[in-house]
């Protein structure tokens, strides 16, 4: 459906370089990084606000890159949504089809077709400066919607709400998605926005797209130690491999594939099961550890271990940690399989 080729760009501060990916049809693409990665500088790019300096970007195969930005059939939603203040909700709804000279028959039954989807019928008649940052987000993507873009562009689009309204929004944008078909691509750092959305994503630091996939594959098997810091894995280890096992910290970490030399791995925190007793399960690496420090997160305890050379990070929860009845200093055994050890390539 789209594709970006080698595409770059510098502005002031902020750079991307040498960034290719694919959005499919319908699908709904996450780009995650944090701030400064040039993940907006990136969309305005592809929405034809930024020439390029090098590079294609190509939509439905035809090669889009030097065409203006009202010729792409390419919706762009900016962070502060990009409203005009001196027109009502039904206006800035109808801007779009004004420009393109529907006749007034076909406006008024987009509008308010595509608002009836939103639930925001009752706000055709309002001033969209007395709208709420929720209700302002509904109008934007509407007005984005009405032109039956081939693709939808969304910039941090729930920065600007309270939590409450930014998780009803996030619900809501599945079933607006699911309702009217899109194409999207949605720029974020937050994992929560990627997870509950995204299809697949792409990890987005200092300017290069360093990680392309499934959401859960990015996720538990990150590529690189970048992207799994950023992603917060914190048991990240460099060991010397020989076959099938890693020594590191005075450990032998049993790993599911042949290795050899030094390696970096990353162990999942949620991988990671705790007991008191040394248990005989199918997992094979069984090590004794030692409770240095926990973190109450809600529902889940964060626990901080040492075992052997090593300090890992393991979630449990809370109701496990109260039965277990754990302490700081504690012994504990912790274990984790094999195929949870991620090799990063």
């Amino acid at each position: 459906m789209l594709r970006v080729e080698n595409l770059s760009k510098s502005w002031k501060n902020f750079r991307f370089e040498g960034v290719s990916f694919e959005v499919k049809h319908g699908e709904y693409f996450i780009i995650l990084g944090p701030s400064g990665a040039g993940k907006t500088m990136l969309l305005e790019t592809i929405a034809g606000i930024f020439k390029p300096e090098s590079g294609k970007i190509l939509l439905e195969g035809k090669d889009i890159t030097h065409l203006p930005p009202e010729k792409r059939k390419i919706a762009y939603i900016p962070q502060n949504y990009g409203l005009f203040p001196h027109l009502n909700t039904f206006e800035n709804i109808a801007y779009g089809l004004r420009l393109r000279k529907y006749p007034i028959e076909e406006i008024q039954k987009e509008v308010y077709g595509v608002a009836e989807v939103l639930e925001i019928s009752n706000l055709l008649g309002r001033d969209v400066k007395t709208l709420s940052g929720g209700e302002q987000q509904r109008v934007a993507i509407a007005r984005a919607l009405v032109l039956k873009p081939r693709l939808i562009l969304l910039d941090e689009p729930f920065s600007s709400v309270d939590p409450n309204m930014r998780g009803r929004l996030m619900r809501e944008m599945k079933r607006w998605r699911r309702e009217l078909g899109f194409t999207a691509i949605h720029v974020t750092h937050s994992f929560e926005e990627a997870m509950f959305l995204g299809d697949r994503v792409g990890v987005m630091i200092g300017g290069k797209l360093e990680q392309v996939g499934e959401i859960g594959h990015v996720f538990s098997k990150p590529k690189n130690e970048m992207v799994a810091r950023f992603l917060g894995h914190e048991n990240v280890f460099e060991g010397q491999a020989n076959g099938n096992t890693v020594e590191v910290g005075g450990l032998k970490i049993e790993i599911s594939r042949t290795a050899r030399g030094k390696i970096k791995i990353v162990i999942p925190p949620e991988s990671i099961l705790i007991s008191k007793e040394k248990t005989t399960s199918s997992a094979r690496n069984n090590f004794k550890a030692s409770i240095q420090s926990f973190e109450d997160m809600g529902t889940i305890v964060k626990l901080g271990l040492r075992a052997g050379g090593l300090n890992f990070s393991a979630y449990i929860t809370k109701a496990s940690f109260i039965d277990m009845h754990l302490s700081e200093g504690e012994e504990v055994f912790i274990s984790f399989k094999a195929t949870s050890v991620h090799v990063f390539d």
